[in-house]
């Protein structure tokens, strides 16, 4: 899930949110009802983790001060944690900001969840890097690469894409079953992440709109 920041669209998702508790029949904040789409269960992790920030930003007060808010919401460097990809690149995050509290509060370890997250968010990066140990595929990528400029007829005889269509598959496979402990450690936290943010967001009453109702 990724962490992009914006205050405006936050009160419409958290509004979206408690509509869909309240339409599933929510009693109480003991055990409210999950959505079933992935988009929806993502997007009911996001509201609880804007409702978690604006929380300890207001308790930071760092409100109007733009250096201040971001290392707030940050953290300030250097960055505590961070992992090292099969792909090469190493992906850091903080563990003082706003956005790890909530991380904590939501997913209970930051630290496990950070690393779970990151790596199966490049599952398939790590896949198509494997690609290039496979001489059909470094092939088809010599014939792409001597196409002309805007010559499309040649970029698809090459067969490059063809190509990873039919090896792609294998290879994700291979990377799913290497990192199958960060996967599941990402799929029982992420759990414990939506039951924790529909308890947190089913005590909260739903915001009220202002102006005129739309037509």
């Amino acid at each position: 899930m990724s962490d992009v920041w914006a205050r405006g669209p936050g009160r419409t998702v958290v509004a979206a949110v408690l509509t869909v508790l309240l339409a599933a029949g929510c009693s109480g904040p003991s055990q409210p009802p999950l959505p079933t789409s992935e988009t929806a269960r993502s997007e009911l992790i996001k509201a609880a983790q804007r409702v978690l920030v604006d929380r300890c930003m207001t308790a930071r007060g760092t409100a109007g001060q733009p250096a201040s808010e971001e290392d707030a919401l940050f953290g300030t460097d250097p960055a505590e944690l961070e992992v090292t990809l099969a792909t090469g690149y190493t992906v850091r995050t903080h563990t003082d900001g706003c956005l790890a509290q909530a991380h904590r509060h939501l997913y209970g370890d930051q630290a496990r969840w950070f690393r779970a997250e990151v790596t199966v968010n490049n599952l398939r990066p790590e896949a198509q890097a494997r690609l290039k140990g496979d001489p059909r595929y470094r092939a088809a990528l010599a014939r792409r690469a001597a196409c002309p400029e805007g010559d499309t007829r040649c970029v698809r005889e090459s067969g490059l894409d063809d190509v990873r269509a039919r090896l792609e598959p294998a290879r994700l496979a291979e990377v799913r079953a290497a990192h199958r402990e960060d996967i599941a450690t990402y799929d029982r936290l992420r759990d414990r992440a939506l039951h924790r943010a529909a308890r947190l967001l089913a005590g909260r009453p739903a915001p009220s709109r202002k102006g005129p109702a739309p037509s």
